[in-house]
């Protein structure tokens, strides 16, 4: 045998040796991002929680599973982190995940499991809160937006009246209605209510 059939010979041997790497969907690549590459960790096993947004001052999408079971995907939380940064400093903090769970509760409430959210306010820095609360009404001195506990949502085809009812039904914090605005903050602080025309 010459060395080039030799060589070709011991490289499919060496091939054929290895492990197959396994196929990773969507999903599974946001659930393992965490993970470090040469380590293997089973997939938790349990409910997929994910949560598909739309920002409507920065026009970005994000379709992203951000917990599996009862394990949160450390990776899809910082994702949600930055999308939910105050548009006007681009500065991120890390949010409760609890909103994170009720945002998702809340589409499941409205008979929508699937739909994407539109975020009109997410984070907001002390500096935009005080801006906005100058520049309009409705904006409290401390917000729980600057606590990452709290956002403002719209979910396409339902009506904001119902989102609310649904919001105030799980008694999990804040609701807040703002029917001319057409939104309804949802927070995670303590439970309460009101509206703002």
């Amino acid at each position: 045998m010459t060395l080039r059939r030799t060589f070709i010979a011991a490289a499919a041997l060496l091939l054929a040796a290895l492990p197959a790497r396994p196929s990773v969907t969507p999903a599974a690549a946001s659930a393992n991002d965490s993970i470090p590459t040469g380590t293997s960790k089973p997939a938790p096993m349990g409910e997929v929680y994910r949560l598909k947004l739309y920002h409507l001052h920065t026009g970005e999408h994000i379709d992203v599973i951000y917990r599996i079971g009862n394990e949160y995907v450390p990776a899809a939380v910082a994702q949600l982190d930055h999308f939910l940064r105050d548009h006007r400093t681009n500065d991120v903090k890390d949010y409760d995940v609890k909103e994170f769970d009720l945002l998702h509760d809340l589409l499941a409430k409205v008979h929508d499991p699937n739909g994407e959210i539109d975020i009109v306010c997410g984070y907001r820095t002390p500096w935009s809160n005080n801006f906005l609360r100058t520049h309009g009404g409705g904006v409290a001195q401390h917000s729980q937006h600057m606590e990452a506990k709290a956002i403002d949502i719209r979910v396409p085809g339902v009506p904001t009246t119902e989102l609310r009812d649904a919001a105030l039904s799980m008694a999990r914090g804040g609701v807040g209605y703002y029917p001319v605005s057409n939104f309804v903050h949802v927070d995670v602080g303590p439970v309460r209510h009101w509206s703002y025309e």
